[in-house]
């Protein structure tokens, strides 16, 4: 295969430009960067040096982590949140913890499992987009930081490009145009781009299924598997703090390299940090009658776990321990000995299981989703990537009981945690991807004719309405988008359907398989001179216009257009996603 830079297409606007891809996860976030210049191959950049650890060179993740004061306002972000002073005066003060604040802006449709726990509560007068967008700032100022103290001329490269920074956000597979209307909002209030239409221009968003396919191909991966065109496919199995994101792809070309996704993408909230839950909730009951059974020693010694035991387990035979105290802690009614917990490794197992099953019953969903481009007659790769997929169980686990559907799963040797980042700016600039699968169906309420003979029609006979032109007819009809009578301003709700592959006759309104995806809104007022006149019932005279609404659902976030007749031509005019949950635009 061509090495990772032979893949990549020079830049081709005509200045200097900046793009950032500000991955935030539910445990850790980092930052990614390429200065583009014309004609020249974007070169990818980390911000590897944030505030609070400075003495750790080449780091690139910070906790997802902020402390807010009684009053709402943010006193501390990312690493310096985990700092003694910090934590010292957190408690002193009283600072609310902010943390998992991601998982907030999940569907309402995708469901946590949190062992009885419950988030924590928001800080006074901020809502969950808010508090997004206050670690957002916080990233943005690192970043500034960061390059201004870095490069060459720092600070005059910021000034040249400050005002039109290209911005790619990710986000996990299961988000959807309401998730993505809220992270633009949040880019907003952090101060990241302006509340204008040009300024959520600059807004881009990818998966983190697909972020994580485009780290893949910037480091060399499976070079037999991207250099070689056919009917197989692959899997980037993205392992995070909260989501993990399966993706199905498969080469359709080399040169230039075309990627397309040949299932729709999986998410399941089932990362490393469920784990822990599941790992307290455990110790919670092991330690109630101990005097480490407290909620702030349980939380101690869960952090403990954290970052020692979960990382480092991988074998369920053997004996683990939790370093948590001083060689005086000891309680042997609970296996506490010279500061250490002893736990066997069936429980360790058991803590990481739910999380090893939803990610096998996802890679086999997708292999059957795949319609025979996955297939099991050679071995078909899997791509372990993101924090979680360092831990060894994970990998082992999944290498074990993939093995006999002839999926073989690797996980490269760089850093892994920061490839969703890095793939973020590898989308914006190479957009390997040429084709995606939508995961839902989607579609519009129409007025659709009364038909006595059928019974579900004779059921909704209550609602029947009659238009000027004479028919009869029912609400809430399930079918493609149909132009409603006005012409001032034309509206209409894109439907999401997630109950399977059988199109709904009916939109039910109540039923948690049906919700409302996006609002399009549009002011057709120009289109009057279009209208026809018609005669209708009872010779009362009705207008008619001939016009379309088409969504592209390609992209990683939505586009629409209208088209209409105008003089026997088809006219069109395309308009974009806004921050308000809908896709709202006036004819020029």
């Amino acid at each position: 295969m061509k090495p990772p830079s032979d893949t990549r297409r020079p830049y081709g606007g005509n200045t200097r430009a900046l793009v950032i891809a500000l991955d935030v996860g539910t445990t850790f976030s980092g930052v990614s960067y390429a200065i583009l210049e014309p004609g020249e191959v974007p070169k990818i950049h980390g911000v590897t040096r944030f505030p609070g650890q400075e003495h750790v060179a080449g780091n690139s993740k910070i906790p997802s982590v902020m402390y807010y004061d009684k009053r709402g306002a943010m006193q501390a972000a990312g690493a310096e949140a985990e700092n003694a002073s910090v934590l010292s005066q957190a408690e002193d003060e009283g600072w609310i913890k902010a943390e998992l604040f991601k998982l907030r802006l999940r569907p309402k449709t995708m469901k946590l499992q949190m062992n009885g726990m419950q988030l924590g509560p928001l800080p006074r007068n901020k809502t969950s987009v808010d508090v997004f967008g206050d670690f957002l700032a916080y990233l943005f100022q690192c970043t500034q930081n960061f390059i201004t103290d870095t490069h060459a001329n720092g600070r005059a490269l910021w000034s040249a490009v400050q005002h039109d920074i290209q911005f790619v956000l990710s986000h996990p597979n299961g988000w959807e145009g309401a998730q993505q209307t809220k992270m633009r909002r949040a880019a907003v209030y952090g101060g990241l781009i302006p509340d204008t239409d040009e300024g959520k221009a600059r807004i881009r968003f990818v998966t983190e299924g697909e972020a994580s396919l485009h780290a893949c191909v910037l480091n060399g991966l499976a070079a037999d598997v991207l250099s070689n065109p056919s009917r197989h496919g692959f899997l980037v199995a993205d392992a995070g703090g909260g989501t993990l994101d399966i993706s199905s792809y498969a080469i359709r070309g080399t040169t230039p390299l075309v990627i397309e996704e040949i299932a729709p993408p999986d998410c399941v909230f089932s990362g490393s940090v469920f784990v822990s839950r599941r790992a307290r909730a455990f110790l919670q009951e092991k330690l109630r009658n101990s005097k480490y059974g407290t909620p702030d020693a349980l939380d101690h010694i869960t952090k403990r776990f954290d970052e020692t035991t979960k990382r480092l387990f991988r074998d369920h035979n053997d004996l683990q321990f939790i370093p948590f105290g001083s060689p005086l802690d000891k309680d042997l009614s609970v296996g506490i000995r010279g500061g250490q917990l002893k736990l066997t490794g069936a429980e360790v197992a058991e803590f990481f299981e739910p999380s090893i099953e939803a990610a096998v019953a996802s890679i086999r969903s997708q292999i059957e989703a795949s319609q025979g481009v996955v297939i099991a007659h050679v071995y078909q790769s899997v791509w372990l990537v993101g924090g979680f997929a360092a831990s060894p169980w994970l990998f082992s686990q999944l290498q074990e009981r993939l093995a006999p559907l002839k999926v073989a799963v690797s996980r490269p040797d760089s850093q892994t945690s920061k490839a969703v980042a890095d793939g973020a700016i590898g989308f914006y600039s190479d957009h390997h991807v040429s084709a995606r699968m939508s995961k839902y169906m989607y579609g519009v309420e129409f007025l659709r004719e009364f038909d006595a003979q059928d019974q579900e029609h004779v059921a909704r006979k209550n609602r029947l309405c009659e238009l000027p032109s004479g028919p009869k007819l029912l609400p809430d009809a399930f079918d493609c988008i149909l132009a409603r009578s006005t012409l001032s301003v034309f509206e209409v709700e894109i439907w999401c359907y997630r109950g399977g592959n059988t199109i709904p006759p009916w939109i039910l309104r109540e039923a948690e398989e049906f919700s409302t995806l996006c609002v399009v809104r549009a002011d057709l007022s120009p289109l009057s001179g279009s209208a026809q006149p018609k005669q209708g019932k009872n010779g009362k005279t009705y207008w008619t216009i001939v016009f379309s609404v088409e969504i592209h659902f390609g992209l990683t976030e939505f586009r629409a257009r209208i088209k209409w007749v105008d003089n026997l031509l088809w006219l069109t005019w395309t308009f974009h996603a806004t921050g308000k949950d809908e896709i709202v635009g006036h004819i020029p």
